[in-house]
């Protein structure tokens, strides 16, 4: 029950946020100077990638379902983290954080001098995991307002890049991979989580899905090479990936 009272008051306060400012969020002076940043010239967006085409992204009323109490059943997040191998002072991100349900454990493995730089492109997003956030008492996260085309992350810097169910949405996959490839540190990984479409039993759409195929197809394709995967989760794969050294970049295929 307090679980349960806890989710509805962080969305109550969001609302209330709504009523009182005219808009679900009036971003941080930094985060308003990044959203400025972000208004560049963006190329159009892809439909299709390398033969898969791209599902549309999530939105704000999808949140509740980020923080279902059946996630753990499911996904079974915890041994994600066992898996993710973060120790206190790592500098990690999670793309498409949402309102931090991976975040938010991610900071506390990292504390207290590390951080967790959590990316979204939506506004609403941000705003609910900083609410998350003071709830819990968790203050080493930096949210980034990224954009369909650039994460906004600092180069070199990042020990560990975490997607979760969400690379399958990026219009722009290369130059998303490419900002994020550019945020490693040389001896950095991507954890890539995606819905099995290999196993019909998955009951996700099949739009929202990858094959390891296809993903080993997109990833190679820009610059990144498979490491390491663990294969005991119940819906996902979960592959991590570093940088290729023997890779040269070319120019952006059209879409």
């Amino acid at each position: 029950m307090a679980a349960v009272l806890r989710k509805l008051l962080w969305v109550l306060l969001w609302v209330v946020s709504a009523l009182f400012t005219g808009t679900a969020w009036t971003p941080s002076k930094a985060l308003a100077q990044r959203n400025d940043e972000s208004r560049q010239a963006i190329p159009p967006a892809r439909t299709k990638y390398l033969g898969r085409t791209i599902a549309p992204t999530m939105g704000i009323r999808g949140a509740p379902w980020l923080i279902r109490e059946t996630r753990e059943e499911e996904e079974r997040p915890s041994e994600v983290m066992k898996q993710l191998g973060l120790k206190p002072g790592m500098v990690v991100c999670d793309i498409g954080c949402g309102n931090g349900f991976y975040s938010l454990m991610m900071a506390k493995e990292v504390a207290p001098d590390g951080k967790v730089l959590a990316v979204d492109i939506q506004q609403e997003m941000l705003h609910l995991l900083e609410l998350r956030g003071r709830e819990q008492g968790v203050t080493n996260i930096e949210p980034i307002l990224g954009t369909i085309a650039d994460p906004k992350l600092p180069a070199g810097e990042v020990d560990l890049v975490l997607m979760v169910d969400v690379y399958h949405e990026f219009s722009h996959p290369e130059q998303m991979l490419a900002g994020i490839r550019k945020s490693l540190k040389p001896e950095g990984l991507i954890a890539l989580l995606e819905y099995r479409e290999e196993d019909r039993t998955v009951p996700i759409l099949p739009l929202h899905k990858m094959s390891k195929r296809q993903i080993l197809k997109e990833y190679k394709a820009n610059g990144l090479r498979l490491t390491k995967q663990y294969d005991g989760l119940p819906w996902q794969h979960l592959m991590f990936f570093e940088r290729d050294p023997d890779w040269r970049p070319k120019n952006f295929s059209r879409p």
